[in-house]
């Protein structure tokens, strides 16, 4: 199997990204880059930058999920300080915010070895009030930091085409940044530390309300009698089109749950987003209410999940099903 994934990676990446050309100090030949996280979308991510020339050194606490991007030839450190000290800019991408905290300021943490001058870029999507926290102790070490979480699923990071909302106290660093960025996606930068993840906590605000219109949609369109795939082509071209839609509605309709991005982590963003809200004075019903149908997707055991299980837990408040091939057989009879 993980011969198969190496080369499928290897086979993927050797297109058209590695031709683009570098506009700043920040090139192949210039640049040390570690990268810290290979999950789902870590080791897509990462293996963009290897395909255009940069010498990548990685971690992740599972190293057999970083075997693949070995395989392409990074190389593998055996703790976040030992990449930091072998890189000139680091990028994060873990799970939850004690992860972030533990691989930036921990014991072996990356601001524990990262060069004066170094870089680090977390990319999860985490708690605004630690990614002040994190520039701080960067700048305390003559070291920047920027948070940079994503937006654009394991889709956009596969094909590079990722959303990417940056916060830096200093905004020449993102541009420096720029030809890295670029391997990924699309960069804006949003303001000082903290900003990134703010932007990123709006963005899932958006999202967690269009994932419940999505999956109550279809779930009426078949109680109703509609054929589900007729109902979303034809909706996906007018005003209930979504990016949401184009990534999840056909995998809802075949039953396939594989995580692009996890229930869990998603609970998790919902969890940031109702904190700030509460410390903002505000009160975002649409918001309160996804959480608590992500949540008992959880209760029920699926969170390994992708976010597309959310009608899962519409299913069992109506007591239906989205079979797909049993509702056409009933349309036939």
């Amino acid at each position: 199997m993980r011969s198969i994934l190496s080369r499928l990676l290897r086979r993927h990446f050797s297109s058209s990204n590695a031709a683009a050309a570098m506009t700043s100090s920040d090139t192949p030949s210039t640049t040390r880059v570690g990268w810290i996280g290979t999950g789902v979308m870590g080791r897509s991510m990462a293996a963009h930058l290897l395909s255009a020339g940069y010498a990548l050194t990685v971690f992740n606490r599972t190293p057999s999920k970083a075997q693949a991007l070995v395989d392409l030839g990074a190389s593998l450190a055996l703790s976040p300080s030992a990449v930091a000290a072998a890189s000139d800019v680091v990028f994060t991408i873990v799970g939850y915010p004690s992860d972030v905290r533990d691989v930036l300021l921990g014991d072996s943490g990356v601001l524990r070895s990262l060069p004066p001058g170094g870089i680090v870029v977390d990319m999860t999507t985490s708690d605004p009030s630690l990614a002040v926290e994190v520039s701080a102790a960067a700048k305390a070490r003559s070291c920047v930091s920027v948070d940079a979480p994503v937006s654009g699923g394991d889709r956009g990071a596969r094909e590079g085409k990722l959303s990417i909302f940056a916060g830096c106290d200093d905004e020449p660093t993102v541009r420096k940044l720029g030809p890295l960025f670029e391997r990924m996606g699309r960069v804006t930068y949003m303001g000082p530390a903290g900003a990134g993840q703010r932007t990123k906590l709006a963005n899932q605000v958006a999202i967690a309300s269009t994932m419940v219109g999505l999956v109550e949609g279809m779930v009426y369109a078949l109680k109703s009698g509609l054929d589900v795939g007729a109902y979303l082509e034809a909706i996906s071209t007018g005003a209930a089109g979504s990016k949401s839609l184009d990534l999840y509605g056909k995998r809802i309709l075949s039953r396939d749950f594989e995580a692009g991005f996890y229930v869990k982590h998603f609970v998790k963003d919902l969890g940031i987003c109702l904190k700030e809200c509460q410390e903002l004075g505000l009160g975002l019903p649409g918001l309160a209410l996804a959480q608590q149908l992500y949540l008992s997707l959880v209760a029920h055991g699926e969170g390994d999940l992708g976010t597309q299980a959310l009608v899962l837990a519409i299913e069992r408040l109506n007591n239906a099903r989205l079979d797909v091939k049993a509702a056409e057989e009933e349309r036939k009879v």
